[in-house]
């Protein structure tokens, strides 16, 4: 099963629908709730090359950006592969 992390905050309608995508497929994920800053929100900003926006998700290391890439990756076929 993929490492599949996401980065998210409170209440954010992009994170829920991308949270909602990654169940529908079946597979787990780590969340990192980064409401309120902190160590989480430095890392993300690390890893994800300086996107502020959340979520940012990645699998197995692979930054995949936000719900739209997500969902796009889905809609392509694209996503499945990686989830395997």
């Amino acid at each position: 099963m993929p490492k599949i992390e996401i980065y998210t905050k409170f209440l954010c309608p992009y994170c829920t629908r991308a949270k909602t995508l990654l169940a529908g497929k079946g597979v787990s994920f780590d969340e990192h709730d980064i409401s309120t800053g902190g160590p989480r929100r430095a890392e993300m900003l690390e890893r994800s090359g300086g996107k502020q926006t959340v979520p940012q998700i990645f699998i197995n290391g692979r930054h995949i950006g936000g719900s739209d890439d997500l969902a796009a990756l889905d809609r392509a076929g694209q996503l499945d592969p990686l989830l395997a």
